[in-house]
């Protein structure tokens, strides 16, 4: 009875939801763009005020960026505290957008434009489920302390917004559910329950300049190192043990009749497991020192090796784990599959799960987060979400949350 209640609810609910969907996508909030970003903070917070949202902001550490929100119902004495997390950042620069006409556009169950899945759709979705749980189950509401708290910068970082939600959530929080995009297929939903670690790390190489021509063996050249270091660096790479190293970038030399005397390269490294984590780290690391190219004279190569910033593992643990099973409960009793996903990509996730129990992929459906890129041949296509997905994805939470409610009693 429950479910066909929600169903109905968000059918009816939905041209709204996509409505304000369409509204966020309008406003170009790529990280860089604080008035942006904080313009969408403004429009959501109108939007949810309606509902017995009130609005406060963090502002971001980073001069340049917008402010978090965080926006609250009334308190409830003696009612648990659900934190709702999405953010209010894109990827897209406004240029980009122009350049490649990516805006709003609906093609069928598709729509497209920057945000749609990652992550206004997830926005688009908390403000579905709540304002269906008001119509539907009103009881709810009353049960729980609601804040949905808003990312300024979650496409940069991560770390700040959590020292924010440490001041603004109150500490025993039920749960922080983050409204990225669901990771299933076909008849399947998929919820996400760990994600990879991240470290960036620069490579620096010093080595001796000379001319190409006539004094090749007094020089040392930097490029050379730089790339044996890159081989070795490309070995700490293990997938049994779920490590990747990738190399991004190189630089080095000036011109092709000298010797290299500097080059650098940057890279990341990812991984589930912490242990792991540390190990591949300690190994990147410990290819500091002197290299093995060297001048005639003796002169070495010095490799240095800088780590630029991390944010460390979401592993798979016991609270995350609580929490799927009450949502796998909860799609089982809706008529939904629902399935445990571990991601590569960060979110929100890595810097909160270590504070709140915490769940992932609770987002609408969609793909190619990221592009804003159109081709002719469909060899290339922006990041779009499924308009249909919205309907059985807040059921889903819906009856997921109340399951949860009912189990703080």
């Amino acid at each position: 009875m429950q479910t066909a209640r929600f169903r109905a609810a968000c059918g009816g609910l939905l041209p709204a939801a996509l409505e304000f969907l369409r509204g966020m996508v309008e406003i170009n909030s790529f990280t860089a763009n604080a008035e942006g970003v904080d313009a969408v903070g403004d429009f959501i917070a109108g939007t949810f005020a309606p509902l017995g949202f009130s609005s406060a902001s963090v502002p971001a550490t980073h001069p340049g960026f917008g402010k978090h929100r965080f926006l609250s119902t009334a308190p409830r004495a003696g009612q648990p505290t659900l934190a709702l997390v999405s953010h209010l950042d894109t990827v897209f620069p406004p240029e980009e957008e122009r350049r490649n006409d990516f805006v709003w556009r609906r093609e069928g169950r598709r729509i497209y434009g920057p945000g749609t899945n990652d992550i206004k759709g997830g926005t688009a979705l908390i403000f579905l489920m709540l304002a269906a749980m008001r119509e539907a189950a009103p009881e709810l509401l009353v049960r729980a302390n609601w804040i949905v708290a808003l990312n300024a910068c979650e496409e940069v970082d991560s770390s700040d917004f959590a020292t924010a939600c440490m001041r603004m959530l109150p500490a025993g929080t039920a749960a922080c559910l983050v409204f990225e995009a669901d990771g299933g297929s076909g008849d399947e939903w998929a919820l996400v329950a760990a994600r990879k670690g991240r470290a960036t790390f620069t490579v620096r190489v010093e080595g001796k300049g000379a001319h190409a021509g006539g004094g090749h063996a007094q020089g040392a050249n930097a490029i050379v190192q730089l790339a044996e270091t890159i081989v070795r660096l490309a070995a700490i790479t293990d997938y049994g043990a779920g490590v990747t190293v990738n190399v991004g970038t190189i630089s080095g030399g000036t011109v092709n009749n000298r010797v290299p005397h500097a080059a650098v390269a940057t890279l990341e490294m990812r991984a589930f497991d912490p242990v792991a984590f540390a190990r591949a780290r300690a190994a990147i690391l410990a290819l500091g020192g002197d290299g093995g190219v060297r001048s005639m004279g003796g002169h070495a190569c010095s490799v240095a090796v800088s780590l630029d910033d991390e944010c460390a593992p979401w592993p798979a643990n016991v609270e995350t784990e609580r929490l799927l099973a009450i949502w796998q409960t909860a799609g089982a009793a809706a008529g939904l599959r629902v399935a445990r996903q571990e991601r590569g990509g960060l979110s929100d996730g890595n810097a909160l799960w270590p504070h709140y129990p915490t769940l992932d992929g609770l987002g609408p459906r969609g793909e190619n987060s990221h592009c804003s890129e159109r081709t002719a041949d469909g060899g290339k296509e922006p990041e779009w979400v499924d308009a249909e997905s919205f309907v059985p994805k807040a059921v889903l939470n819906a009856m997921a949350i109340s399951a949860l409610l009912h189990s703080q009693r």
